[in-house]
C-alpha cells in the first residue's frame, strides 16, 4: 500500500501537469486514443512472454509520433487520426492477446483498470523516473507549450521548434499513459489528465494558477482515493477517478453559486459579463 500510495501521487501530480496542454489543445480524449494504442503494447508483450510495460511504452510511443505525424502533414484531421488511433489499437490488442495464452487475460485486467497493489519496487521506480521526465518537461517548458498548444501559427512565426514540441508531448503523453496502467488503468487513465484540469478550470483565470490548482486537485484525489480504497475495499483507480469528479462537481455548483450570488448583490454588467465566460476562454485569455 505504501508503494501504492507513492505511484498514485505520482500519477496524480504528473498527469494534470501534461493534460492542461492537451485540454488546451482541444485534445482531451488523446490519453484514450494512447490508452488503446498501449493495450495493443500489453499484447505484444503476453504473447511474446516480455515485460508488458516495456512494449507499451515502446508501442504506444511510436502510435504517439505516428498520430502527429499524420496530423501535421496529411490531410487526415486530429479528432479522425485520433479515432483511428482508438480503433486500430483496441482491434490489435484484442487480437494479441487472443493469440497469446489465457493466463494472459488476467493479467490484461490489471492494466484496463489498474492494479496499485500489485506495483513492485521496479514498477514503482519507472514510474517515478519516467514521472519525474515527464513534470521537468511540463513545467521547465511551459511558456513554449502553451505558446504552442494556444496559437500553433503564431508560434511558428515566432521562431518556436513547433514540430519538436508537439512531438515532445506526443512522446510525454504516451509515457504518461503507460506509467499510469498501474494507478488507473489504461481505460480511465485520460481521466486523470483531464477531470483535475477541468476541475482547476472553474476557480481559476490565468494558466499558470490553473496548472497549479490541477495539479493539487489530482494529488489530493489520489491521496485520498488510495485512502478510500484500502478503508472500504473498492478499485483504487476508480475509486481516484470518482474522487476527481466529485470535486469538479462541487466546485462548478461552487462555483455557479458565487457567480449568482454577486449578480444579486449587485455586480456591474462588465463584471457579470467576465464572469460568465467559459473556463477555457477565461484560461487563454488570462494567460495572454
Amino acid at each position: 500500500m505504501v508503494r501504492a500510495l507513492i505511484s498514485a501521487l505520482i500519477i496524480g501530480l504528473t498527469a494534470p501537469a501534461l493534460g492542461i496542454y492537451l485540454v488546451q489543445r482541444r485534445l482531451s480524449l488523446i490519453g484514450d486514443g494512447i490508452g488503446h494504442v498501449a493495450l495493443t503494447g500489453v499484447g505484444v508483450g503476453l504473447l511474446l512472454h516480455q515485460s508488458p510495460v516495456l512494449t507499451a511504452v515502446i508501442v504506444s510511443v511510436v502510435g504517439a509520433i505516428g498520430v502527429e505525424l499524420v496530423r501535421e502533414r496529411g490531410r487526415t484531421s486530429g479528432d479522425l487520426a485520433l479515432a483511428l488511433l482508438f480503433y486500430g489499437g483496441i482491434a490489435g490488442g484484442v487480437v494479441l492477446v487472443g493469440l497469446s495464452d489465457s493466463s494472459g487475460n488476467a493479467s490484461l485486467m490489471q492494466f484496463l483498470f489498474g492494479s496499485l497493489t500489485t506495483t513492485s519496487r521496479q514498477d514503482l521506480t519507472v514510474i517515478a523516473v519516467l514521472g519525474a521526465a515527464v513534470l521537468i518537461a511540463m513545467l521547465g517548458l511551459r511558456q513554449a507549450l502553451f505558446a504552442v498548444c494556444n496559437d500553433e501559427e503564431y508560434a511558428r512565426v515566432s521562431g518556436l521548434p513547433v514540430r519538436t514540441l508537439n512531438l515532445l508531448m506526443a512522446v510525454t503523453t504516451a509515457v504518461t499513459v503507460t506509467i499510469a496502467m498501474r494507478t488507473v488503468g489504461l481505460l480511465l487513465v485520460s481521466a486523470l489528465m483531464v477531470v483535475p484540469v477541468a476541475a482547476a478550470q472553474q476557480v481559476t483565470r490565468g494558466f499558470r494558477s490553473t496548472m497549479a490548482a490541477a495539479m493539487l486537485i489530482g494529488v489530493g484525489a489520489a491521496a485520498a482515493g488510495i485512502t478510500l480504497a484500502g478503508e472500504v475495499n473498492t478499485a483504487p483507480g476508480a475509486t481516484i477517478v470518482i474522487l476527481a469528479i466529485a470535486v469538479f462537481v462541487a466546485l462548478t455548483v461552487g462555483g455557479a453559486t458565487w457567480r449568482a450570488l454577486r449578480r444579486r448583490a449587485g455586480a456591474g454588467p462588465a463584471r457579470a459579463g467576465v464572469e460568465a465566460e467559459p473556463p477555457d476562454v477565461v484560461l487563454q485569455a488570462g494567460a495572454r
